[in-house]
């Protein structure tokens, strides 16, 4: 099995969700800048789409989308309880959350990477992503993970594309529970040792 990644983008999530779950695979470097491989392999000849992630499975079916990887990776490890069952109602409360990390939070930071975005388009983002981590703080409080008690491969995904606030001047003070989460979840062995094997950590 080989994860196609980039260093610290939303790929560290399935990365981490490898690690969690125990399971051997090979990480294959992808450069979101070059869209290159580290041979200067063309990754659009791999991927048409050129971002990352993607896990290519032994057999060589690729699967693409974070969400849909990570509860691949959650199903092969089902004694691990990163994702619910399937067709529990739980499962799509994880789904859910899955949803609104990709499209209100990943999405959210998209146009601060952009170097072509104006400024007052970047504050727009800001300020909408500020809503959203208002609701998520309360969503938080009481809480360890966004589950309940079980860390889940939705957390995976939350903690990697909430890394990105600090470098997006996207300020976290305001939310004393996400921060708290934050915390809680960068200390697990597995998120520590996939964000090592990305070079984010010493």
């Amino acid at each position: 099995m080989k994860l196609y990644y980039s260093p610290g983008a939303c790929s560290l999530s399935p990365h981490i969700a490898l690690h969690e779950a125990g399971i051997a695979f090979e990480p294959v470097l992808a450069s979101t800048k070059s869209h290159k491989l580290q041979d200067g392999t063309d990754y659009y000849g791999i991927n048409p789409l050129g971002y990352v992630p993607m896990l290519e499975l032994d057999d060589g079916t690729r699967l693409r989308e974070g969400p849909a990887i990570l509860q691949y990776i959650a199903d092969l490890a089902p004694l691990k309880n990163l994702a619910p069952a399937n067709g529990t109602l739980q499962r799509y409360r994880l789904q859910e959350w899955l949803t609104f990390i990709g499209t209100e939070i990943h999405k959210g930071f998209s146009p601060l990477f952009n170097p072509a975005m104006p400024e007052e388009a970047k504050k727009i983002s800001r300020e909408r992503l500020a809503t959203r981590y208002t609701w998520l703080d309360k969503e938080l409080e009481g809480k360890e993970f966004l589950m309940g008690e079980h860390f889940s491969v939705a957390d995976g995904y939350l903690f990697t594309v909430t890394n990105w606030a600090k470098l997006q001047s996207v300020d976290l003070a305001p939310y004393p529970h996400v921060q708290a989460w934050h915390a809680r979840v960068g200390a697990r062995p597995a998120v520590q040792s996939a964000m090592k094997a990305e070079g984010l950590l010493k």
